[in-house]
């Protein structure tokens, strides 16, 4: 499942509210900047670049995030994928592996991450782009 990293800087991009970040762990959260500070690890790391903005108009969600396709990915078709609820650990390690698998139009979704996608017209919800 797993394909070489991305070359150069067309990475993957992620897109998260920052006012929700977190919102469905609360005070359960262990980590001491919460989901924000996970996602901006991923920011850090190389593995997508984070945009933070103050709202998705998805509020009733919580913890929205946008994966973005890469360059490259996004001439070829694909589309970014919208998740609800994505906090914590487990899901911010699915996310970053799926992400440095090449993410939205290089890689199928984890099968993990599939109950967190948010359906929306325009929007590819998996796979690979054809």
């Amino acid at each position: 499942m797993s394909s070489p990293r991305p070359i150069g800087n067309d990475l993957p991009g992620l897109t998260a509210c920052s006012l929700c970040a977190g919102e469905t762990l609360g005070e359960r959260d262990t980590e001491a900047g919460g989901q924000l500070q996970r996602l901006e690890r991923l920011d850090d790391s190389g593995v997508a670049r984070l945009t933070t903005v103050e709202c998705l108009d998805e509020c009733e969600r919580g913890d929205v995030v946008v994966a973005r396709p890469t360059g490259a990915n996004r001439r070829a078709g694909a589309r970014p994928v919208w998740f609800e609820r994505l906090a914590g650990d487990e899901a911010t390690d699915e996310l970053a592996d799926w992400l440095r698998s090449g993410g939205p139009g290089a890689t199928e979704l984890p099968d993990g991450l599939a109950d967190n996608v948010i359906k929306r017209s325009g929007t590819a919800s998996e796979g690979p782009a054809a």
